[in-house]
Protein backbone atom coordinates (compact mmCIF):
# COMPACT_ATOMS: atom_id res chain seq x y z
CA UNK A 1 0.00 0.00 0.00
CA UNK A 2 1.45 3.77 -0.95
CA UNK A 3 -0.12 6.38 -0.01
CA UNK A 4 0.75 10.30 0.56
CA UNK A 5 0.19 11.59 4.03
CA UNK A 6 -0.52 15.37 4.85
CA UNK A 7 -2.34 17.64 7.12
CA UNK A 8 -2.95 20.93 8.25
CA UNK A 9 -3.97 22.62 5.50
CA UNK A 10 -5.65 25.35 6.98
CA UNK A 11 -7.17 27.35 4.13
CA UNK A 12 -8.43 30.71 4.44
CA UNK A 13 -5.48 31.18 6.61
CA UNK A 14 -4.17 34.92 6.89
CA UNK A 15 -0.60 35.65 7.35
CA UNK A 16 -0.60 39.32 9.77
CA UNK A 17 -3.52 40.27 7.25
CA UNK A 18 -2.07 38.65 4.19
CA UNK A 19 -4.54 36.38 2.52
CA UNK A 20 -2.85 32.81 1.54
CA UNK A 21 -5.33 30.98 -0.83
CA UNK A 22 -3.06 31.86 -3.83
CA UNK A 23 -0.34 30.19 -1.68
CA UNK A 24 -2.18 27.38 -0.94
CA UNK A 25 -3.84 26.66 -4.59
CA UNK A 26 -0.39 26.92 -5.74
CA UNK A 27 1.11 23.95 -2.95
CA UNK A 28 -1.82 21.82 -3.51
CA UNK A 29 -0.78 21.70 -7.51
CA UNK A 30 2.52 20.73 -6.62
CA UNK A 31 1.15 18.09 -4.26
CA UNK A 32 -0.99 16.78 -7.21
CA UNK A 33 2.02 16.57 -9.13
CA UNK A 34 4.32 14.37 -6.37
CA UNK A 35 0.65 11.93 -6.20
CA UNK A 36 0.93 11.13 -9.56
CA UNK A 37 4.43 10.28 -10.07
CA UNK A 38 4.58 8.29 -7.47
CA UNK A 39 1.86 6.77 -8.68
CA UNK A 40 -0.09 6.82 -4.96
CA UNK A 41 -2.92 4.67 -3.30
CA UNK A 42 -4.91 7.33 -1.82
CA UNK A 43 -4.06 10.66 0.27
CA UNK A 44 -4.46 10.86 3.27
CA UNK A 45 -5.32 14.67 4.82
CA UNK A 46 -4.96 14.48 8.97
CA UNK A 47 -7.44 17.04 10.26
CA UNK A 48 -7.58 21.19 9.82
CA UNK A 49 -8.74 20.96 6.34
CA UNK A 50 -10.08 25.02 7.16
CA UNK A 51 -8.71 27.24 9.34
CA UNK A 52 -11.68 28.28 10.53
CA UNK A 53 -15.00 26.53 11.90
CA UNK A 54 -16.70 28.70 9.70
CA UNK A 55 -14.72 29.45 6.56
CA UNK A 56 -14.70 31.80 4.29
CA UNK A 57 -16.86 31.87 0.65
CA UNK A 58 -13.16 31.95 -1.39
CA UNK A 59 -11.73 29.14 1.23
CA UNK A 60 -14.90 26.72 0.69
CA UNK A 61 -15.01 27.42 -3.15
CA UNK A 62 -11.45 26.69 -3.01
CA UNK A 63 -11.42 23.26 -1.04
CA UNK A 64 -14.30 22.22 -3.21
CA UNK A 65 -12.21 22.67 -6.09
CA UNK A 66 -9.25 20.47 -4.42
CA UNK A 67 -11.79 17.81 -3.78
CA UNK A 68 -12.84 17.97 -7.83
CA UNK A 69 -9.08 17.51 -8.90
CA UNK A 70 -7.79 14.72 -6.41
CA UNK A 71 -10.95 13.13 -6.38
CA UNK A 72 -12.85 13.41 -9.57
CA UNK A 73 -10.46 14.54 -11.82
CA UNK A 74 -7.62 12.37 -10.74
CA UNK A 75 -9.71 9.17 -8.95
CA UNK A 76 -7.26 9.66 -5.90
CA UNK A 77 -9.51 7.92 -2.77
CA UNK A 78 -9.29 10.31 -0.10
CA UNK A 79 -9.12 9.52 3.70
CA UNK A 80 -9.56 12.54 5.36
CA UNK A 81 -10.65 14.11 9.35
CA UNK A 82 -11.51 16.86 10.82
CA UNK A 83 -9.56 18.91 12.89
CA UNK A 84 -9.23 21.41 15.96
CA UNK A 85 -9.64 24.36 13.10
CA UNK A 86 -12.87 22.30 11.59
CA UNK A 87 -16.17 22.10 12.33
CA UNK A 88 -16.93 18.82 12.71
CA UNK A 89 -20.90 19.25 11.82
CA UNK A 90 -20.21 21.52 8.73
CA UNK A 91 -17.83 18.93 7.63
CA UNK A 92 -20.07 16.07 7.51
CA UNK A 93 -22.56 17.55 5.93
CA UNK A 94 -21.45 16.40 2.75
CA UNK A 95 -19.90 13.06 3.57
CA UNK A 96 -22.70 10.38 2.95
CA UNK A 97 -22.33 12.02 -0.52
CA UNK A 98 -18.41 12.10 -0.80
CA UNK A 99 -18.30 8.39 0.63
CA UNK A 100 -20.40 7.46 -2.59
CA UNK A 101 -17.23 8.72 -4.79
CA UNK A 102 -14.55 7.20 -2.26
CA UNK A 103 -13.96 10.56 -0.36
CA UNK A 104 -13.99 9.43 3.06
CA UNK A 105 -14.29 12.59 5.34
CA UNK A 106 -14.88 11.37 9.10
CA UNK A 107 -16.05 14.14 11.28
CA UNK A 108 -17.44 12.09 14.62
CA UNK A 109 -15.89 9.29 16.85
CA UNK A 110 -17.80 6.46 16.44
CA UNK A 111 -17.02 6.41 12.30
CA UNK A 112 -13.18 5.94 13.73
CA UNK A 113 -14.43 2.62 14.87
CA UNK A 114 -14.95 0.81 11.52
CA UNK A 115 -11.92 0.53 9.00
CA UNK A 116 -11.65 1.81 5.46
CA UNK A 117 -10.34 -0.54 3.70
CA UNK A 118 -8.29 -0.11 0.80
CA UNK A 119 -6.38 -2.94 -0.89
CA UNK A 120 -4.50 -4.49 2.06
CA UNK A 121 -4.64 -1.82 4.49
CA UNK A 122 -6.96 -1.27 7.64
CA UNK A 123 -7.31 2.78 7.53
CA UNK A 124 -8.80 4.11 11.20
CA UNK A 125 -9.83 7.85 11.01
CA UNK A 126 -9.89 9.11 14.29
CA UNK A 127 -11.02 13.20 13.56
CA UNK A 128 -10.17 15.96 16.47
CA UNK A 129 -12.28 15.17 19.58
CA UNK A 130 -12.49 15.86 22.96
CA UNK A 131 -13.44 13.78 26.49
CA UNK A 132 -16.91 14.99 26.36
CA UNK A 133 -17.43 12.71 22.65
CA UNK A 134 -15.62 9.68 24.41
CA UNK A 135 -17.89 10.16 27.58
CA UNK A 136 -20.84 10.11 25.33
CA UNK A 137 -20.19 7.38 22.90
CA UNK A 138 -18.57 5.23 25.66
CA UNK A 139 -22.01 6.06 28.33
CA UNK A 140 -19.05 6.31 31.03
CA UNK A 141 -18.59 9.79 32.94
CA UNK A 142 -15.47 8.94 34.59
CA UNK A 143 -13.54 9.62 31.28
CA UNK A 144 -11.99 12.85 32.08
CA UNK A 145 -9.00 13.36 30.11
CA UNK A 146 -7.52 12.33 26.45
CA UNK A 147 -5.12 9.84 27.51
CA UNK A 148 -8.06 7.19 28.98
CA UNK A 149 -10.11 8.37 26.05
CA UNK A 150 -7.68 7.36 23.40
CA UNK A 151 -6.87 3.78 25.33
CA UNK A 152 -10.69 2.64 25.13
CA UNK A 153 -10.79 4.16 21.30
CA UNK A 154 -7.59 1.91 20.16
CA UNK A 155 -8.98 -1.11 22.57
CA UNK A 156 -12.05 -0.40 20.50
CA UNK A 157 -10.48 -0.48 16.92
CA UNK A 158 -8.56 -3.17 18.17
CA UNK A 159 -11.37 -5.83 18.05
CA UNK A 160 -11.72 -5.23 14.13
CA UNK A 161 -8.23 -5.68 12.92
CA UNK A 162 -7.53 -8.16 10.41
CA UNK A 163 -4.30 -10.24 10.84
CA UNK A 164 -3.51 -10.62 7.36
CA UNK A 165 -3.91 -6.82 6.67
CA UNK A 166 -2.05 -3.52 7.68
CA UNK A 167 -3.51 -1.30 10.04
CA UNK A 168 -2.55 3.00 9.63
CA UNK A 169 -4.42 5.34 12.06
CA UNK A 170 -5.08 8.88 10.77
CA UNK A 171 -5.50 11.30 13.79
CA UNK A 172 -5.06 14.42 14.99
CA UNK A 173 -4.18 15.57 18.54
CA UNK A 174 -0.69 15.76 20.36
CA UNK A 175 2.05 13.26 20.46
CA UNK A 176 4.06 12.78 23.55
CA UNK A 177 7.78 13.95 22.45
CA UNK A 178 6.91 16.86 20.00
CA UNK A 179 7.57 20.50 19.56
CA UNK A 180 4.72 23.31 18.59
CA UNK A 181 5.32 26.88 16.38
CA UNK A 182 3.52 29.55 17.42
CA UNK A 183 0.79 29.03 14.54
CA UNK A 184 -0.67 25.87 16.16
CA UNK A 185 -3.33 26.65 18.65
CA UNK A 186 -2.62 25.55 22.18
CA UNK A 187 -4.90 22.73 23.63
CA UNK A 188 -3.14 21.75 26.76
CA UNK A 189 -2.23 22.84 30.28
CA UNK A 190 1.06 21.16 31.68
CA UNK A 191 1.02 18.69 28.39
CA UNK A 192 -2.16 16.52 29.87
CA UNK A 193 -3.66 16.01 26.68
CA UNK A 194 -0.44 14.32 25.14
CA UNK A 195 -0.92 11.13 23.83
CA UNK A 196 2.12 8.24 25.08
CA UNK A 197 3.98 7.16 21.97
CA UNK A 198 3.90 3.59 23.09
CA UNK A 199 -0.09 3.47 22.97
CA UNK A 200 0.09 3.58 19.52
CA UNK A 201 2.23 1.04 18.62
CA UNK A 202 -0.45 -1.51 17.51
CA UNK A 203 -0.63 -0.22 13.93
CA UNK A 204 1.74 -0.02 11.21
CA UNK A 205 2.02 3.35 10.65
CA UNK A 206 0.09 6.60 12.82
CA UNK A 207 -0.26 9.59 10.46
CA UNK A 208 -1.07 12.55 12.47
CA UNK A 209 -1.87 16.13 12.27
CA UNK A 210 -2.38 19.25 14.22
CA UNK A 211 1.26 20.01 15.21
CA UNK A 212 2.84 22.16 11.98
CA UNK A 213 6.39 20.54 12.00
CA UNK A 214 7.47 17.56 10.16
CA UNK A 215 10.40 16.53 12.71
CA UNK A 216 8.07 17.49 15.72
CA UNK A 217 8.42 13.79 16.76
CA UNK A 218 12.06 13.15 17.38
CA UNK A 219 11.73 9.12 17.10
CA UNK A 220 12.37 8.16 13.18
CA UNK A 221 9.64 5.58 13.79
CA UNK A 222 6.28 4.90 11.92
CA UNK A 223 4.52 7.48 14.10
CA UNK A 224 4.97 10.72 12.33
CA UNK A 225 3.58 14.08 11.48
CA UNK A 226 3.14 15.41 8.01
CA UNK A 227 3.55 19.40 8.61
CA UNK A 228 1.59 21.99 7.33
CA UNK A 229 2.01 22.48 3.58
CA UNK A 230 3.00 25.99 4.59
CA UNK A 231 4.44 28.21 7.03
CA UNK A 232 1.92 29.90 9.03
CA UNK A 233 3.85 32.25 11.49
CA UNK A 234 7.43 33.38 11.84
CA UNK A 235 8.34 30.91 14.41
CA UNK A 236 8.35 28.35 11.14
CA UNK A 237 10.98 29.97 9.02
CA UNK A 238 13.31 27.49 9.02
CA UNK A 239 11.32 24.34 8.88
CA UNK A 240 10.74 22.49 5.64
CA UNK A 241 6.97 21.99 4.45
CA UNK A 242 6.00 18.97 2.39
CA UNK A 243 4.39 16.08 2.48
CA UNK A 244 5.09 12.11 3.28
CA UNK A 245 4.92 9.31 1.02
CA UNK A 246 4.59 6.14 2.92
CA UNK A 247 4.74 3.11 1.44
CA UNK A 248 3.47 -0.21 3.41
CA UNK A 249 5.57 -3.13 3.20
CA UNK A 250 5.42 -6.80 4.06
CA UNK A 251 8.35 -6.54 6.48
CA UNK A 252 8.74 -2.74 6.72
CA UNK A 253 7.52 1.03 6.08
CA UNK A 254 9.35 2.82 3.83
CA UNK A 255 8.08 7.13 4.80
CA UNK A 256 9.23 9.60 2.73
CA UNK A 257 9.42 13.44 3.13
CA UNK A 258 9.17 15.27 -0.46
CA UNK A 259 9.44 19.04 0.76
CA UNK A 260 7.31 21.04 -1.24
CA UNK A 261 8.77 25.05 -2.58
CA UNK A 262 6.23 27.38 -1.58
CA UNK A 263 4.84 30.58 -3.96
CA UNK A 264 6.44 32.97 -1.27
CA UNK A 265 8.16 32.12 1.58
CA UNK A 266 8.28 33.37 5.09
CA UNK A 267 11.70 34.63 6.05
CA UNK A 268 13.22 37.37 8.89
CA UNK A 269 15.41 39.99 7.23
CA UNK A 270 18.19 42.51 9.48
CA UNK A 271 19.81 45.56 8.60
CA UNK A 272 19.71 48.60 9.11
CA UNK A 273 17.38 51.31 7.00
CA UNK A 274 20.13 52.14 4.20
CA UNK A 275 20.97 48.57 3.51
CA UNK A 276 17.44 47.42 3.24
CA UNK A 277 16.35 49.89 0.74
CA UNK A 278 19.38 49.51 -0.86
CA UNK A 279 19.16 47.53 -4.67
CA UNK A 280 22.04 46.05 -3.71
CA UNK A 281 20.64 44.46 -1.43
CA UNK A 282 17.48 43.62 -2.34
CA UNK A 283 17.64 42.66 -5.59
CA UNK A 284 19.43 39.37 -4.25
CA UNK A 285 16.29 38.37 -2.69
CA UNK A 286 12.57 37.49 -3.34
CA UNK A 287 11.15 40.82 -2.41
CA UNK A 288 7.56 39.10 -2.84
CA UNK A 289 8.34 36.76 -0.03
CA UNK A 290 6.34 37.37 3.27
CA UNK A 291 9.05 38.81 5.35
CA UNK A 292 9.63 40.60 8.81
CA UNK A 293 12.21 43.35 9.56
CA UNK A 294 14.61 44.20 12.20
CA UNK A 295 16.02 47.43 11.96
CA UNK A 296 19.28 47.87 13.49
CA UNK A 297 18.85 51.76 13.42
CA UNK A 298 18.73 53.76 16.89
CA UNK A 299 17.65 57.06 14.96
CA UNK A 300 14.16 57.74 14.49
CA UNK A 301 13.19 57.33 10.57
CA UNK A 302 10.25 59.15 9.63
CA UNK A 303 7.48 56.85 7.24
CA UNK A 304 9.83 53.63 7.58
CA UNK A 305 6.71 51.27 7.34
CA UNK A 306 5.64 52.84 3.79
CA UNK A 307 8.95 53.22 2.54
CA UNK A 308 9.60 49.90 3.36
CA UNK A 309 6.73 48.50 1.72
CA UNK A 310 7.22 50.03 -0.98
CA UNK A 311 9.90 47.72 -1.77
CA UNK A 312 8.59 44.84 0.46
CA UNK A 313 5.03 44.63 -0.76
CA UNK A 314 4.16 41.64 1.75
CA UNK A 315 6.06 42.92 5.34
CA UNK A 316 4.19 41.11 7.64
CA UNK A 317 6.11 42.74 10.34
CA UNK A 318 8.41 45.93 11.56
CA UNK A 319 10.51 46.30 14.73
CA UNK A 320 13.75 47.50 16.01
CA UNK A 321 16.86 44.73 17.09
CA UNK A 322 16.96 44.84 21.06
CA UNK A 323 20.88 45.84 21.98
CA UNK A 324 22.56 42.86 23.31
CA UNK A 325 23.39 44.56 26.65
CA UNK A 326 19.97 45.55 27.28
CA UNK A 327 18.51 41.80 26.12
CA UNK A 328 21.52 40.72 29.05
CA UNK A 329 19.99 43.10 31.42
CA UNK A 330 16.42 41.36 30.93
CA UNK A 331 18.01 38.01 31.14
CA UNK A 332 20.03 38.77 34.69
CA UNK A 333 16.50 39.61 36.15
CA UNK A 334 14.28 36.94 35.01
CA UNK A 335 16.97 34.50 36.33
CA UNK A 336 16.98 36.67 39.32
CA UNK A 337 13.13 36.26 39.55
CA UNK A 338 13.39 32.46 39.07
CA UNK A 339 15.36 31.96 42.16
CA UNK A 340 12.96 33.86 44.36
CA UNK A 341 10.68 31.16 46.30
CA UNK A 342 6.80 31.42 45.30
CA UNK A 343 5.56 33.61 48.56
CA UNK A 344 8.23 36.26 48.02
CA UNK A 345 7.61 36.54 43.90
CA UNK A 346 3.37 37.07 44.92
CA UNK A 347 4.20 39.26 47.76
CA UNK A 348 6.03 41.73 44.97
CA UNK A 349 3.99 40.77 42.39
CA UNK A 350 0.76 42.04 44.83
CA UNK A 351 2.68 45.06 46.00
CA UNK A 352 3.49 46.18 42.29
CA UNK A 353 -0.02 45.93 41.04
CA UNK A 354 -2.27 47.21 44.00
CA UNK A 355 0.85 49.54 45.90
CA UNK A 356 0.01 47.92 49.32
CA UNK A 357 1.44 45.21 50.79
CA UNK A 358 -0.40 41.97 52.28
CA UNK A 359 -2.43 42.60 55.33
CA UNK A 360 -1.49 40.21 58.14
CA UNK A 361 -4.87 38.47 56.99
CA UNK A 362 -3.44 38.26 53.30
CA UNK A 363 -0.24 36.24 54.14
CA UNK A 364 -1.73 33.56 56.61
CA UNK A 365 -4.19 33.03 53.29
CA UNK A 366 -1.13 32.68 51.27
CA UNK A 367 1.13 30.27 53.82
CA UNK A 368 -1.54 28.45 53.92
CA UNK A 369 -2.03 27.76 50.86
CA UNK A 370 2.02 27.20 49.94
CA UNK A 371 1.62 24.34 52.94
CA UNK A 372 -1.45 22.73 51.57
CA UNK A 373 -0.05 22.67 48.08
CA UNK A 374 3.20 21.25 49.23
CA UNK A 375 1.17 18.37 50.99
CA UNK A 376 -0.63 17.89 47.54
CA UNK A 377 2.43 16.93 46.24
Amino acid sequence: MKFLHTADWHIGRKLNGFLLLEEQKDVFEKLMTVAKDEKVEAIVIAGDLYDRSVPSVEAVSLFNDMMIEMNIKANFPVLAISGNHDSATRLDTASPWLKAQNFHLHTKLEQAMTPIVINNTQFYLLPYFEPFHARQYFEDDNLRNIQTCIALVLKEMAKTFDSDKKQVLVSHFFAAGSTKSDSETPLEVGGLDSIPLDMLEVFDYVALGHLHYKDAIKENGNVQYSGSLLKYSLSEEHQEKGIRIVELQDESVENQFIPLKPLRDVRQITGSFKELTSPEYYEKINREDYVAISLTDTAIIFNALNELRQIYPNLISLDRVVKETKQEKINEKEEELIQLKPEVLLKNYFEEVSSSPLTKRQEAWLEEAIIQNSLEK
